[in-house]
């Protein structure tokens, strides 16, 4: 394999798009979710490569709605599998959410692999898997409209990293109350969730595992106000603003967007 030499500018970049590489030669990813992870990696180029104070806002009202919740789920696909498995098992652990495997591009054998990769860095139960628990979305054409009874079907709260704008939309009208991890605050997904974290998945989940245990005894009434006091409109806009912002510093200043 090649080497990533630790002072290349790009050298967590690097890391994380062998990672899905990694998980495209096993199976995990699909082509796809390569394409995907790269239109978010511009979006992250102008973040600066850095969780931002709106990010940490909005992952703080993620958090408390995690928290509060009867029944949170976290959806996972092949990119979310490759790249956080142990934040996401900790992220159920703390939390006692569930955790589905939920695919765009659905295979058997993809979802098979990525159970058995989530259960190998720690998570103990992976719902989506079994045909008879299986309950599908009508609104939704694509393959993620089959989603699991016991998980997503009645879960009040889902958290759906590296989500599409349609399901988004769908979960939203089923009266759950939706948090996105989303790079691009223009998306559907970005827009269409209650809570949208606008930062790389491999910094937000993280994140929010330090959140929910560091709010875990706090109470209720706390955390209900940090969730109802939260605007994800406003927190996209500024998240939006910041970036145009730091484009226009980059080309005043002279210096290489892209390095």
């Amino acid at each position: 394999m090649d080497e990533i030499f630790p002072n290349h500018p790009r050298a967590e970049s690097l890391r994380i798009r062998k990672k899905l590489t990694e998980g495209m030669r096993a199976g995990m990813v699909v082509p796809e979710g390569l394409t995907a992870h790269g239109r978010g990696e511009a979006f992250d180029y102008l973040l600066g490569e850095r969780t931002t104070e709106l990010a940490r806002e909005a992952a703080e009202a993620a958090s408390a709605a995690l928290l509060l919740a009867s029944h949170p789920v976290i959806s996972v696909n092949g990119n979310t599998a490759a790249l956080v498995p142990k934040e996401v098992a900790e992220l159920a652990e703390v939390t006692g959410a569930g955790v589905e495997v939920n695919l765009f591009h659905r295979s058997r054998e993809r979802e098979l692999l990525i159970a058995e990769h989530l259960k190998k860095h720690g998570c103990r139960e992976v719902l989506g898997l079994e045909e008879e628990n299986a309950v599908r979305i009508a609104e939704i054409q694509s393959e993620r409209r089959r989603v699991d009874r016991r998980g997503i079907f009645s879960a009040d709260v889902v958290l759906v990293p590296l989500e599409d704008g349609d399901r988004t939309e769908a979960l939203q009208r089923m009266g759950k109350l939706v948090i996105a991890v989303d790079l691009n605050p223009l998306s559907r997904t970005a827009r269409a969730a209650r809570i949208t974290i606008v930062d790389n998945v491999v910094r937000a989940l993280p994140l929010l595992v330090e959140g929910c245990r560091r709010m875990r005894g706090m109470p209720r009434e706390v955390l209900r106000g940090k969730v109802e006091t939260f605007d994800n409109e406003r927190n996209l806009r500024e998240s939006l603003r910041l970036m145009c912002g730091r484009l226009r510093e980059l080309f005043d200043s002279g210096e290489h967007l892209f390095k």
